[in-house]
């Protein structure tokens, strides 16, 4: 039996235990913009002023509109969103837990809602990102086009994606599904 092309030039998938053993072994350090996706290691590109503003703008307003009883705000953090993709979204509402997720990453059922920033990424994100999402059935996302000057809202997730997207229309009033008392007033954010 000969081999083919085909089975001798396969792509070896990383699953999340082996990126993690990565990082373990000093292979990868906490310093390295890279994230797991779809078993590949993606560098992500360096945050620039725009972008660091509009996280903290973000998060920042997000933490006044909540208590920690209602949910719990991560800042450019990891969560385990399958066994080969191990994203770090921008902003993240996560399920309150006891242990503020010290014991182990969020999975996709503790996350209310992702919001990704796109200064650079906005393809990769809506078009790579959004729908691992939506598959993973993360509820609702945000992706803010700084370019664009736009603040889209996804909902309705699913296998083929979002069957709702939006752009936002008045950033004085948003209202997020998993915490519909909480109003975000994001106001000058671009």
């Amino acid at each position: 039996m000969s081999a083919t092309a085909e089975t001798l030039y396969q792509r070896h998938r990383l699953s999340v235990d082996d990126y993690e053993r990565m990082g373990q072994a000093d292979i990868l350090g906490e310093d390295d913009r890279v994230e797991l996706i779809d078993g590949e290691i993606i560098d992500m590109p360096p945050i620039g002023s725009p972008h660091g503003g509009a996280v903290k703008r973000i998060a920042n307003r997000l933490a006044r509109a909540f208590s920690e009883t209602d949910a719990i705000l991560a800042v450019q953090d990891p969560f385990r969103l399958s066994d080969f993709s191990e994203p770090e979204p921008d902003i993240a509402l996560l399920r309150p837990r006891d242990d503020f997720y010290a014991k182990s990453h969020p999975r996709p059922a503790d996350v209310l809602l992702l919001i990704e920033v796109a200064e650079t990424s906005l393809r990769y994100d809506r078009d790579k990102k959004l729908p691992l999402y939506a598959r993973a059935s993360i509820p609702e996302c945000w992706l803010v086009d700084l370019a664009g000057q736009a603040l889209w809202r996804y909902r309705d997730p699913g296998p083929q994606g979002y069957a709702q997207a939006s752009q936002a229309a008045d950033l004085s009033a948003l209202c997020p599904l998993c915490l519909p008392q909480a109003v975000i007033d994001l106001t000058g954010l671009f």
